[in-house]
């Protein structure tokens, strides 16, 4: 269900999916993707469709409150648009949303029409479960669709908002400790005449029993009135008061950069640190908030500004710049490593191969190869072309074994599904680079024509292009084989290095035959 829905939007043209966090013991997931206007707002529609099909809320049950399939589908300005701009997507959608799935839809956020409906606490108060009585309240008719009450999905509520951050502080303690921590500091406290001490902040208080911890939820509702620390650090001192242990703390989805240089600053200031790098400053406040606690944090992946530029950055390498994609290999970061490389490398000899035959083809004084040419041209080119591809893919074959590490492990079932998708996942890592072999060492038989007979003035092309080729198949031999031991199955590992070690063997002979050819001819 989760992939079906991330890949509604993935395939939205526009949408750019940044993140996917799912959460076992909350059963649910939140999306966030970004985009021109009328792309989000398409990328949603087709997420809602896809979720139509697949979530039964009839079914449904998780500690977080939730009234319907797609829960709550908020739109937020990151640059270059306005608020304003969000509360006409938010308008634009919900419309779409009601008239093509026949489904109640609210407004709330900056996108309400009326006071009640601006907190979404409010409209989705009695949840699901009391939502069908709620619809037939004429104060609580939806502000798109009928009142009609549709089990299998509920109702939606859609907005316009600043950043929204969801901020979970982990306690060793009961789901009731949890919850008056909660009680004082969210802003609506107890009630009006017991008001908590943080402003734009809700909270609750819940168990998890999948991690067997509690926390204190909250929503920290506008970042500049409450800092995300200062929500740590008000439920820390009340843990404290209460002999309750405090044990890290999460954010779910994307966090502004804000956030935590914010964070470390207070924490700068508060141990009389001094740090001057970005970098090191985000390192200071993940580990002083204990953002890793229950998964990794890692920046590049949840801070909204870095996903956004890494995009950017990360367009296909083979449509960036030479000197940008030589930058990209040389910058700290695994990705893209020596796959990528090898398949670039291996392209760029097939391109030399490629050019001599071309350089030959046509001319008056090889007129008599033209028919060798026109045989042996085509085949190379292939080659090249089936390559570059591969230098994308390659930086992306660990995707699904990355995904598959963080698969929940909690018992006998879940171990089981999440080892069978970590082998599906190292295969698809190893079939990328095996690919870039088979593909180079198909061509070597057109690249020994070529070498036998191409323009004589081209023969430091072919030679150059011939040991590409051999690097290139050399480098992704070396990438099947620091996966293989990761290979459960000892007849298909086997079998793979054999293979992988025929053809390493193979493209040193050619390359070999082709440089004594051309030795031969000079």
């Amino acid at each position: 269900v989760i992939d079906a829905i991330s890949t509604s939007i993935r395939e939205t043209a526009g949408c750019s999916l940044v993140d996917v966090d799912a959460e076992g013991s909350t059963n649910r997931t939140v999306y966030t993707f970004v985009g021109e206007p009328d792309a989000v707002v398409q990328g949603a529609l087709n997420a809602a469709k896809a979720a139509f099909k697949l979530i039964d809320m009839a079914k449904h049950k998780g500690e977080h409150p939730r009234f319907g399939a797609l829960d709550v589908c908020p739109f937020i300005p990151v640059s270059n648009t306005t608020m304003d701009d969000c509360i006409d997507c938010a308008n634009k959608f919900a419309k779409m949303l009601a008239e093509e799935l026949q489904v109640p839809v609210y407004l709330y956020g900056f996108a309400a029409k009326n006071e009640q409906r601006k907190i979404l606490s409010n409209t989705r108060s009695g949840e699901y479960e009391k939502l069908e009585e709620k619809l037939k309240n004429n104060e609580w008719y939806p502000d798109y669709g009928t009142n009609k009450f549709v089990s299998s999905w509920g109702a939606t509520a859609v907005g316009a908002r600043k950043f929204l951050i969801a901020y979970n502080i982990n306690l060793i303690s009961t789901k009731e400790q949890a919850h008056k921590i909660a009680l004082n500091i969210r802003e609506t406290g107890r009630g009006p005449s017991r008001r908590g001490r943080l402003r734009c902040v809700q909270g609750i208080g819940w168990y998890l029993d999948k991690e067997n911890i509690a926390q204190v939820s909250t929503n920290v509702t506008d970042i500049d009135v409450t800092k995300v620390h200062q929500v740590y650090e008000e439920v820390c001192s009340d843990a404290k008061e209460l002999n309750l242990p405090v044990v890290g703390s999460q954010i779910v989805g994307l966090v502004p950069l804000k956030v935590l240089l914010d964070a470390a600053e207070y924490y700068m200031k508060k141990d009389n640190l001094f740090i001057l790098e970005e970098d090191s400053k985000i390192r200071l406040a993940v580990n002083r908030m204990g953002l890793s606690s229950l998964s990794t944090f890692n920046p590049h992946q949840r801070i909204i500004e870095y996903v956004i530029r890494d995009e950017a950055r990360d367009s296909p390498l083979t449509s960036q710049s030479l000197t940008k994609f030589i930058s990209s290999v040389g910058s700290r970061t695994a990705s893209p490593g020596g796959g990528s490389v090898s398949a670039a490398v291996a392209a760029m000899g097939a391109a030399l191969c490629t050019m001599t035959g071309l350089l030959t083809y046509g001319k008056k004084q090889w007129e008599t190869l033209e028919a060798v040419m026109r045989i042996n041209i085509p085949i190379v080119h292939q080659c090249m072309t089936e390559l570059i591809p591969l230098v994308d893919k390659d930086s992306k074959a660990f995707d699904s074994f990355m995904a598959a590490m963080k698969m929940p492990k909690g018992n006998e079932e879940e171990i089981e599904s999440r080892k069978k998708a970590m082998q599906a996942g190292i295969l698809e890592a190893i079939e990328i680079p095996l690919k870039v072999i088979t593909t180079c060492n198909a061509s070597w038989v057109a690249v020994v024509e070529i070498a036998k007979s191409g323009n004589i003035n081209c023969l430091s092309d072919v030679q150059v292009g011939s040991k590409c080729l051999e690097t290139g198949i050399w480098g992704a031999y070396q990438n099947v084989l620091i996966n293989l031991p990761q290979v459960d199955d000892e007849n298909i590992r086997e079998k793979i290095r054999s293979d992988a070690q025929l053809e390493m063997d193979k493209a040193k002979q050619c390359c070999q035959e082709v440089l004594s050819i051309t030795e031969g001819r000079k």
